[in-house]
């Protein structure tokens, strides 16, 4: 009977502990995006999260550490929830293009972008963030190539698809302090008819 137990035990103690941890790593990335990086600390996370202090430190011993990961756990969901959204659409450059668009546009994109901006002058946080950014980047240009059907032997092509990340990722960037998705529509639109006859 108390071998039954232990494994049952053990079971319940992961669950807790990766509950844990999607608190907190969902409470950070709502408070980057409340408060900014300067308001987002580790105990307004926890407090938020509904988790003591000690169990946030057990988890993750500093605030780059927590907010690294939790960009990094809000950038897998997203990329997942991405590849559902576009089995919905047509299937059209421009379809395509506007779901990049709103992806960077979304929460990850203001939480990832206030984290970058402290990195470049917080060296502890840089040599978290880079390789982070570089993670999520490559995913992203691979997401896109997969989402366009490019073909990046084709000369011109992988270039093309970076153009169109880059230009959404500027597009999103424009939205942080005014609505600018009348704006961002139109380009998009442009943008994607371009990119069809470069593909």
């Amino acid at each position: 009977m108390a071998t039954e137990t232990r494994p049952r035990e053990v079971r319940r103690q992961a669950d807790r502990s990766r509950e844990t941890r999607r608190k907190l790593m969902e409470s950070t990335v709502e408070c980057l995006v409340e408060r900014g990086w300067a308001g987002t600390t580790t105990t307004v996370v926890a407090e938020r999260a509904g988790v003591s202090r000690g169990a946030q430190l057990h988890h993750f011993r500093t605030r780059g550490e927590l907010v690294a990961a939790a960009v990094e756990h809000l950038g897998a969901e997203s990329v997942l929830h991405l590849k559902e959204r576009a089995r919905e659409v047509n299937g059209s450059t421009v379809a395509v293009v506007e779901l990049i668009a709103d992806f960077y546009a979304s929460d990850l994109f203001t939480a990832a972008l206030e984290l970058w901006v402290a990195a470049r002058t917080d060296p502890d946080l840089k040599t978290v963030v880079v390789p982070l950014e570089a993670r999520l980047g490559r995913e992203t240009h691979r997401l896109a190539v997969e989402l366009l059907n490019a073909d990046e032997t084709k000369p011109g092509v992988r270039e093309a698809v970076q153009i169109t990340l880059d230009l959404v990722r500027g597009l999103a960037l424009a939205n942080q302090l005014t609505d600018d998705g009348k704006r961002r529509k139109r380009i998009i639109r442009h943008w994607a008819r371009t990119l069809e006859d470069a593909l």
